[in-house]
């Protein structure tokens, strides 16, 4: 009997993992990749900040202030018309930090979407599930819809566009919450934290689309991390499988009770699975801190390096200012000495008497000339008194003249007696 129990959990073990869609998940396994940088199937990218892929989670914006992007989009489409699609995540920040977290589900959404956000994408063409503090209530959860005609970027009023929303607080939880959604032929609904949050049975997506998320924050940021996302193709017409045996639930019930009293014999202290999960939290928030501090640290180191070589160059170009200089003053103090050397060298007094003798000897016959020159003007220049006594002279007699004329006219005029 125990063999037929192993078997048939054996069975439904295998018919789950078929039921997965490798190509479009991850964080099924203990570690989200076998590698350090990349995720099989999945492209990952950002805008000033490269995603952190850790062992256990991405983290799609980091802790520390800037204006991100992040983004995860699977490479392979979905086949499958009916598919349930399970996100866990986590946002952390400060009192008043913001940005948002969008979940897609579009057709080509790497090239179209890429890292946009709701409110910066395009035109679309899928669904799009936004977490956001969308009118200040703590944080809310809303589905959109385009079908590619609809272009969010420039609408007036993206958030009248939402066609299913509830109120759920995601900030600060210190637990990953868990975003379920389901799409089959009858109804699509979202569920967090195993709660319904919408649903409505007049959407039906088309196959061929790509999920992916990005992630946007401000100055002020939240940090979006990423455990796990898992999608798994379902039928709606299908039956869950029959219930084994009594005495195999008898066996299976009774088998739990007996691990249970071993491992109280064997650990009494055994720990509280919460708090071992607070401590993965805790080693998960120091490794992130690690990592930031490391940033910080390269970035200083290459800061200095920068200083360092700037430095080097001033020096350098100092150095080559200071020999031009050094140049020229050796130029200039070879000059003054060969003057120097000249007028020791030689004696100018015969010189400096023979200049002094011939400038005396210019000026005086400059003198001389110059008193001879200003005598002849003058006298030149002179008027001659004998012209002028020639004029008076002639004048006068013109008016004795005219005076003796005008005298003998009268004389001679007829008189006339009253």
């Amino acid at each position: 009997m125990k063999l037929q129990a192993l078997s048939f959990s054996a069975f439904v073990a295998a018919a789950t993992a078929q039921s997965v869609i490798e190509s479009s998940s991850f964080g099924q396994n203990p570690r989200i990749s076998p590698y350090r940088d990349s995720i099989p199937g999945w492209q990952v990218g950002g805008d000033g900040h490269v995603p952190q892929i850790m062992s256990d989670k991405i983290i799609l914006t980091p802790p520390y202030p800037g204006i991100v992007r992040g983004s995860a989009w699977a490479q392979s489409p979905i086949a499958q018309p009916e598919w349930t699609a399970e996100f866990q995540f986590r946002a952390t920040g400060p009192e008043r930090g913001g940005g948002n977290l969008q979940l897609w589900y579009t057709k080509d959404g790497q090239s179209r979407v890429g890292t946009s956000s709701i409110y910066t994408v395009g035109q679309f063409d899928g669904f799009a599930l936004v977490l956001d503090t969308h009118g200040g209530r703590g944080g809310s959860i809303r589905g959109f819809l385009n079908d590619g005609t609809t272009d969010y970027n420039r609408h007036r009023s993206v958030d009248s566009l939402a066609f299913g929303h509830c109120d759920y607080p995601y900030r600060n939880l210190g637990r990953p919450s868990v975003v379920r959604l389901k799409h089959t032929n009858s109804i699509f609904e979202v569920t967090v934290d195993d709660k319904l949050c919408f649903s409505t049975d007049k959407v039906s997506l088309p196959v061929g689309n790509n999920f992916g998320m990005s992630a946007a924050t401000p100055e002020n940021p939240d940090s979006f991390e990423i455990f796990k996302f898992v999608v798994q193709s379902i039928q709606s017409g299908t039956n869950p499988p029959p219930p084994p045996p009594p005495q195999q639930q008898q066996q299976q019930r009774q088998q739990p009770i007996v691990v249970q009293q071993r491992d109280t014999t064997t650990s009494p202290n055994l720990q509280d699975p919460s708090i071992n999960q607070q401590f993965a939290d805790l080693g998960n928030r120091i490794q992130q801190i690690n990592h930031a501090t490391n940033t910080i640290i390269r970035d200083i180191g290459t800061q200095d390096s920068k200083a360092d070589t700037r430095n080097a160059d001033i020096l350098r170009k100092l150095d080559q200012v200071i020999a031009g200089l050094d140049a020229r003053m050796q130029r200039l103090e070879t000059s003054m000495q060969t003057i120097q050397r000249d007028l020791e060298g030689k004696d100018y007094r015969d010189r400096f008497a023979q200049l002094q003798e011939t400038l005396k000897s210019s000026h005086l016959s400059l003198s001389e000339n110059l008193q001879t020159h200003f005598l002849d003007v003058i006298t030149a220049s002179t008027p001659r008194m004998g012209f002028f006594i020639v004029l008076i002279i002639s004048f006068q007699v013109f008016l004795a003249a005219a005076y003796i004329i005008y005298k003998r006219r009268r004389a001679n005029a007829p008189k006339k007696f009253l």
